[in-house]
């Protein structure tokens, strides 16, 4: 990785920043006409970039404000920093030019840059890092826990360790290249983090500064720093502007955006084109969440009988024509090195096998309803009207024909389209029976398995499961040894799919293109804790 120390950042783009922030973060900023007023000088200019995104809005990006889901913590990492950072091949340095792991001591020690300001020009310290912890210790960063973290000590102004409370195999992952790190000048004072809507809130390490941000239009724009320690980025300004996936097709060919994620059919074709094309499989999996806090749903039989009534292979087949794998019932994809070969092949089709299921949760099949104590077995199911973020999340289509194969078992199914934000909050207050949604991560430390299924968020299955379960999440987190480690992983996903707290459905094929303004490609276990896109903040720094 190429790597300058950064000098001074420009005093006259902190002075524009912060006056166009005070209407940034009220959400009234430019809209994204605003943001293209010169579009030729956008398809000339080889140190502007515009992405398209189909959902537009993912919040404002500090570590409190951003919406969480991987774009909205990707457009907070242009600003803010963690200690280490991922490049397409593993481990590279962020605010740290070294670590090392003291087993004696259960702690992990960082040396840092030297030299390295706030976006103020404030000196960044050790300081800053000890802060930030105990600052998430108190306010809990919502993304990404960091409840490992017992406490963090600057041995000096170049120096940190964070001692852990026991060893954490995902640590380098979960916390040291994900958790963004925070100026102890700015926050130290703010005790309501989730409401601080200051410009100052917008100061960090970053190669980038927010410039301008609609709610309203879901657009942002990022203006590169000077003098930064990553070197000058060759991408001077991003901005990313809303567009459905057809209208962010047509702009890309006529050179309006730079980058967007297309349809998989369109690959191909592009890519005879002269654009350049990546593809990604197994990092983000679609699912059906089941509410297992209530009835029918928890019953693990009728779990189990979903399960074999969903042909996860026709559903790709026949939605997504065949670009993706079918769900595994572990979670891990099946070209995961963590997957659990038998696990992949579990619940099979077989309508015999989940009416024996159901006669054993109490049901009686009369003609073709399934009835228990005079009543119908009947579902809700709610599926998302827009983009979830990915091609291929699960939609309205997919609804649909979960809904006819259901019937077809005697299962009475009640689509119901929604908003993806309006289901997200259905699902995080359990107002919900079956919901429709997808994640991220799944390419990253195994320590997803035990975040999707354990932790509360509104797209895991907050399922703590058996004893057994549990114990092999914890041994699966602390396991330093690689081999005895994927030996847990293994167990994980045998337990989790006996249980069946959700469905995995797929792991579609993402494609995204770009013209010759930068080189796509995919951050090593996704960016940060996983986020499964190719906005990784170096590919706009280093650009072609």
């Amino acid at each position: 990785m190429d790597v300058r120390i950064g000098k001074k950042v420009s005093q006259i783009l902190i002075i524009c920043a912060a006056a166009l922030i005070l209407a940034i973060v009220a959400g009234c900023g430019g809209s994204t006409r605003g943001t293209n007023n010169d579009m030729s000088k956008v398809k000339s200019d080889p140190t502007i970039l515009t992405v398209a995104d189909a959902t537009g809005d993912w919040g404002v990006p500090n570590p409190f404000g951003h919406y969480l889901r991987g774009p909205g913590y990707i457009r907070m990492t242009m600003i803010f920093d963690s200690l280490v950072w991922k490049d397409e091949q593993g481990y590279g340095k962020g605010l740290a030019e070294s670590w090392h792991w003291l087993p004696e001591e259960k702690a992990w020690s960082f040396k840092l840059r030297r030299g390295v300001k706030w976006h103020d020009g404030k000196p960044f310290t050790a300081r800053d890092v000890v802060f930030s912890f105990a600052y998430y210790a108190k306010h809990p960063y919502p993304y990404i826990s960091t409840n490992q973290v017992k406490n963090a000590v600057a041995v000096n102004d170049g120096e940190v360790k964070l001692y852990l409370h026991e060893p954490y195999a995902p640590f380098l992952d979960y916390i040291a290249a994900s958790v963004p790190i925070l100026p102890e000048h700015i926050w130290r004072d703010v005790a309501e983090p989730k409401t601080f809507n200051d410009p100052q809130a917008l100061i960090g390490t970053g190669p980038y500064k927010l410039l301008e941000y609609s709610r309203e239009h879901g657009s942002y724009r990022f203006a590169a720093v000077s003098d930064h320690y990553l070197g000058n980025a060759k991408i001077k300004e991003i901005r990313f502007v809303k567009q459905t996936w057809e209208m962010s097709l047509a702009s890309l060919k006529r050179g309006e955006v730079d980058m967007t994620q297309i349809p998989p059919d369109m690959a191909e074709p592009l890519e005879k084109a002269g654009f350049r094309i990546v593809a990604n499989e197994g990092d983000w999996v679609a699912k059906m969440l089941m509410n297992h806090r209530q009835p029918p749903l928890d019953q693990v039989e009728v779990r189990q009988a979903l399960g074999y009534l969903i042909d996860r292979n026709a559903l790709v087949q026949t939605t997504l024509r065949g670009h993706g794998m079918p769900g595994s019932p572990g979670l891990a994809a099946p070209n995961s090195p963590w997957a659990n070969p038998e696990v992949t092949r579990w619940y099979p089709p077989d309508k015999q096998k989940a009416a024996e299921l159901l006669q054993k949760a109490g049901y009686k099949l009369e003609g073709n309803r399934w009835l228990k104590d005079g009543q119908q077995l009947k579902l809700e199911l709610l599926a998302a009207s827009g983009a979830m973020g990915m091609s291929g999340a699960p939609a309205e289509r997919q609804g649909e024909f979960i809904k006819n194969q259901l019937a077809q078992a005697g299962i009475e199914v009640d689509v119901r389209v929604m908003d993806p934000k309006t289901i997200d909050s259905r699902q995080a207050s359990w107002q919900f029976q079956l919901s429709l949604t997808g994640s991220g991560g799944l390419g990253c430390d195994p320590e997803a398995f035990s975040r999707l299924y354990t932790r509360d968020i509104l797209f895991g299955a907050r399922w703590q499961g058996s004893p057994e379960f549990q114990e092999a999440i914890e041994q699966a987190q602390k396991e330093m040894n690689v081999e005895a480690r994927k030996k847990w992983v293994s167990k994980v996903q045998e337990l989790a799919a006996r249980d069946l707290p959700d469905l995995p459905l797929y792991y579609p094929r993402s494609y995204w293109a770009a013209n010759d303004k930068v080189r796509l490609w995919y951050t090593f276990q996704g960016v940060g804790n996983g986020a499964p896109l190719p906005l990784n903040k170096l590919i706009f720094v280093q650009g072609e």
